[in-house]
């Protein structure tokens, strides 16, 4: 019998959220601000947990909530007026790499995944963590696919981990670069990410000052990102993974947009469910569709081999435009009243965004001004366009263009 397994998206903000649950998410992980490691980017406030956690529940969807940057005293001390009201929102189950923080929540029985920072890499340290109350481990990033297999076959928790997403270039994400160069933590959530940058090597002889040991190392059109890894991508490894046996495959992303979650997750819920009807067949497609969104290149990590190349900041095929709104959605016509502030035509692949709305993406089939089929609309003027599923007011429109 063919093991299901969880698909785990990531949920910046309520847009991310609904795009996730739109396009076949099991779960989702979101932070809340001061506990979770994208202080930077947009997160759940407190008072939205529960509407959050009531939105995914209703779907079918569980919630769990990121507690997994370091903790000192002061930490804990405000965390412990938290959880509660975490527990209280309906929270399946927080995300912790703590052991200060593992213990407050099983005070408030909620249940405890042991985050990656924790970098779980061998079944004793797992079969501890079971006796100190934790659900699940997400593994470390740098074990192979044989060496999680191995652990799978003696846990007595469930194992998750990562298939997708952004690397670090230290260990499971445990750096110092940013703090060291700019005082930013990314063990506090704080990271601006300096590995991302170019850099070079420079070796100093001071017994030689005519010696010059500067040495500059190049990519492809003199781009240095030797400390930038490529992004995870397992999606043509998608049996190899659930033969495995492992419990839950997340996505890494919750510093990405509404259409990035939406477009990542369809794609790996096309790919699991194929397997799981024991219809699997790689779909080329599959990878076009996730080049089209944030990425950095493909690699498959530690699964296979040490990650073996570098990557520049994006490498995605397309980029987005915004170039309107949603003013009202017709239900009986499935079609939407959109004011543009660029140009629209017949066969443009647009994204439409919202709270509610998540992400929708799709090419445009069919538009009206003023009740005439039209094939092309300049800007500043507002146009009805089919629809494939329901949109609200103020959703954004964005048209996906080709990179040059």
């Amino acid at each position: 019998m063919i093991k299901i397994v969880e698909l785990l998206s990531p949920a910046r903000d309520f847009a991310s959220l609904n795009a996730a649950i739109g396009n076949g998410a099991d779960s989702v992980y979101l932070g809340i601000p001061g506990y979770n490691l994208r202080a930077h980017t947009n997160q759940f406030l407190l008072e939205d947990l529960e509407e959050a956690v009531e939105t995914c529940h209703k779907n079918g969807v569980k919630v769990y909530v990121s507690t997994n940057t370091i903790m000192k005293d002061d930490d804990l001390e405000s965390l412990k007026k938290i959880l509660p009201e975490i527990k209280s929102a309906g929270a399946d189950a927080i995300i912790a790499s703590d052991l200060g923080v593992l213990k407050l929540a099983r005070e408030n029985d909620l249940k405890v995944h042991m985050s990656v920072q924790a970098n779980i890499s061998n079944l004793e340290s797992v079969k501890l963590l079971e006796e100190l109350g934790v659900n699940r481990v997400i593994l470390s990033r740098e074990l192979s696919l044989d060496e999680i297999r191995k652990i799978k076959a003696g846990s007595p928790v469930e194992i998750e981990v990562f298939i997708h997403g952004a690397m670090c270039m230290a260990l499971s994400g445990r750096c110092f670069l940013s703090s060291h160069l700019y005082g930013k933590s990314a063990n506090s959530g704080e990271c601006i990410q300096p590995c991302r940058e170019n850099w070079k090597l420079v070796g100093e002889d001071q017994q030689d000052a005519n010696v010059n040991k500067e040495l500059v190392i190049t990519q492809e059109n003199n781009i240095t990102n030797l400390l930038s890894p490529k992004d995870l991508c397992m999606v043509e490894h998608i049996p190899e993974l659930m033969e495995a046996g492992i419990d839950a495959f997340k996505i890494e992303g919750r510093a990405r947009p509404a259409d990035y979650v939406g477009t990542v997750t369809r794609t790996y819920r096309e790919a699991i469910d194929l397997y799981e009807k024991g219809e699997w067949k790689f779909n080329p497609q599959w990878l076009e569709e996730l080049r089209k969104v944030f990425n950095r290149g493909f690699d498959t990590g530690f699964y296979y081999r040490t990650p073996y190349e570098t990557s520049r900041s994006n490498e995605s095929t397309h980029i987005k435009n915004d170039i309107g709104e949603v003013v009202n959605y017709y239900s009986n016509v499935s079609a939407a009243e959109i004011r543009l502030w660029d140009d629209l035509q017949v066969g443009d692949e647009i994204i439409i965004e919202g709270k509610t709305t998540g992400s929708l993406i799709q090419r445009v089939e069919s538009m009206q001004v003023l009740g005439k089929n039209v094939d092309k609309v300049i800007k500043d003027q507002n146009v009805a366009v089919l629809v494939e599923g329901k949109v609200r007011p103020n959703d954004v429109v964005y048209k996906r263009i080709k990179r040059e």
